[in-house]
């Protein structure tokens, strides 16, 4: 919680993560810096220890209910909902089938497109039913999303839908040595695209 928050998201964590996984951490942390607040959560399944996840039912009551507790916390700020790969999916998966109140976009850290050498886009079909903005960050080297099916999703939105690319991320968002940068400065770079999202009312660009 910063101390004068503008905004405040509420985000879980990918498939074989939780609230205590560094990465989560590190997003969280950046966004405070950034004057935005958060409330990351995670799914019954991980409350248990399980490597099994929960039935999509009860991951999508999961998310309704950490929404709702991100605007009891912070009732006057704006609200934005998403997560790390299953994460996000499970929240957008959540919005399609009954809005999510009050929340006014949707950001992904990795959208799972399909399993890795499986490419497909049978996963975002439901996000055609979303109607509030969204915000893809997504690795060239992602295996999870094949670049240009993701690209060929995004750009088939309705509702919209702002697509930025990370040069050589993978879906963890590492980079290589190569490349000239750190993670810290991948991870960065993507949270001020995040503020600059939100502090422009989640736009298309």
């Amino acid at each position: 919680m910063p101390e004068r928050p503008t905004a405040m998201l509420a985000f879980a964590p990918g498939a074989g993560g939780g609230i205590h996984q560094p990465y989560i951490v590190s997003v969280c942390e950046g966004l405070a810096t950034r004057g935005i607040a958060s409330l990351r959560y995670q799914f019954p399944y991980m409350e248990r220890r399980s490597r099994r996840p929960d039935p999509p039912a009860l991951c999508h009551q999961t998310v309704q209910a950490a929404v709702g507790e991100a605007r009891r916390l912070l009732p006057d700020a704006s609200l934005y909902a998403g997560g790390k790969s299953f994460g996000g999916r499970m929240t957008s998966q959540a919005q399609a089938l009954a809005p999510l109140p009050q929340v006014r976009g949707i950001c992904f850290f990795g959208f799972p497109l399909h399993p890795p050498k499986q490419p497909a886009t049978s996963r975002a079909d439901h996000l055609a039913a979303i109607q509030i903005p969204m915000l893809f960050l997504q690795g060239t080297r992602d295996e999870l999303a094949e670049l240009g099916r993701i690209r060929q999703v995004v750009a088939g939105l309705a509702a919209p839908a702002t697509l930025k690319i990370i040069d050589g991320a993978d879906h963890s968002f590492h980079v290589p040595a190569r490349s000239g940068r750190t993670d810290a400065q991948v991870l960065g770079s993507m949270l001020d695209e995040v503020a600059a999202w939100m502090a422009a009312g989640s736009p298309r660009r």
